[in-house]
């Protein structure tokens, strides 16, 4: 059954009466419902698409978070094969808000890393709904410096509202493992694609983000703070979400006009969780795209390129 979100009311109502025709028709074989059904179909269809014509960056933030919404698990099911998951920081304990190991993308050996939010109340809370702790972002730094040691790719799929703020992480110093993460990211000398499928939150997401080409997905959103966080911070009243929203400028187009992200994957109407396969097909071309882009370039160029992009970031505003 689908998951309408706040702003998608008008089209729950279309959608189910259409469903309750087709419903009546099914315990009563003298009912001819097909006509006015398929009415409702078409209604249903032109309002989606008026409703998905030009999103709020409130209600990309909505679509972004939506719990059908595709998952990091997901893609590494449909995008990579002879996946090995690799466990653990080698110090502390296994975060399993980060999944990540070996794998083929196109037959090519590379390390997939992301976080993964979970789809059901038991998945989320063993996944910690995708807010990772320092033991998480250590791991990412081993598999890292795994893929440089051994000339694999890191390609990264970041859905994450943040790193997780408990106590516990505090003590064991998750600042410094986000920090030692985007140093990781900046340092390897192989190919890092990063892809933002959900939320892409703070410094828990730049940590994966930190790569030679950035994507996002058309309704995705990436910002250093949740605009709840900002509301509350910037006029103590998380309601102003919505104005939050618009002054971040989080949304994939925004981001791509300031050239923080390099390219924005478009998503099937309504949203990737209304039509998952579709999803993984586009991003699974924006990371082939990406990859052939630098197959021609060295260690070095990989890491000069790489820095480059993060220093220029700042020096190109909206109005240009």
């Amino acid at each position: 059954m689908t998951q309408y979100l706040e702003f998608e009311k008008p089209l729950a109502e279309i959608e189910g009466k259409a469903e309750e025709l087709r419903a009546m028709a099914r315990t009563n074989e003298e009912m001819d419902v097909d006509d006015e059904a398929s009415a409702l179909d078409k209604k249903a269809a032109q309002l989606l698409k008026d409703l998905y014509a030009d999103l709020t960056a409130w209600r990309k933030c909505q679509v972004a978070r939506h719990p059908e919404r595709p998952h990091c698990k997901d893609y590494i099911e449909k995008l990579f094969s002879e996946y090995t998951p690799l466990a653990g920081d080698r110090n502390f304990a296994d975060d399993l808000a980060v999944m990540g190991g070996l794998a083929r993308f196109n037959d090519q050996p590379v390390v997939v890393i992301g976080h993964e939010k979970g789809s059901d109340t038991k998945s989320r809370i063993t996944h910690n709904f995708g807010m990772a702790r320092p033991e998480g972002y250590r791991k990412a730094v081993r598999l890292m410096e795994m893929a440089g040691r051994f000339g694999l790719p890191v390609i990264t799929l970041v859905d994450t509202t943040g790193a997780y703020p408990g106590k516990g992480a505090e003590e064991r110093g998750q600042s410094e493992a986000i920090a030692r993460s985007t140093e990781m990211s900046l340092k390897i000398g192989v190919p890092v694609i990063s892809v933002i499928i959900g939320e892409g939150g703070s410094g828990g997401a730049v940590a994966f983000a930190t790569a030679n080409r950035v994507a996002m997905l058309e309704h995705s959103v990436y910002s250093v703070i949740s605009p709840e966080g900002c509301a509350s911070i910037l006029w103590k009243d998380a309601e102003k979400m919505r104005e939050a929203a618009e002054a971040l400028r989080l949304t994939a187009q925004d981001l791509k006009t300031l050239e923080v992200v390099d390219r924005v994957i478009p998503e099937p109407l309504g949203g990737a969780h209304r039509d998952p396969e579709a999803s993984y097909r586009a991003v699974g071309a924006a990371i082939t795209e990406m990859l052939a882009e630098m197959k021609d370039m060295d260690a070095k160029a990989l890491i000069t390129d790489r820095r480059k992009k993060f220093l220029d970031i700042g020096s190109k505003g909206l109005a240009a």
